[in-house]
């Protein structure tokens, strides 16, 4: 039985950390309003949807893959 993945949530803010992208740039590559509604799934509040996870990679410039643990 193959192990459970997790959506690693650290990741993303670390990744956006490191780009030193503001919750204001990421929610306008992913289309949001603002930074706040952006910050609402970053922190877990709202959940990032299937289809806005290619344009989360392309924007913290990493693979899909790579926000499961």
């Amino acid at each position: 039985m193959a192990d459970k993945k997790h959506f690693n949530l650290s990741f993303i803010k670390n990744r956006r950390e490191e780009l030193s992208l503001t919750n204001q740039e990421m929610a306008e590559k992913l289309g949001y309003k603002n930074g706040s509604t952006y910050l609402k799934y970053e922190n877990g509040t709202y959940l990032f949807k299937a289809d806005t996870l290619p344009d989360l990679a392309l924007a913290l410039d990493c693979e899909i893959k790579d926000f499961f643990t």
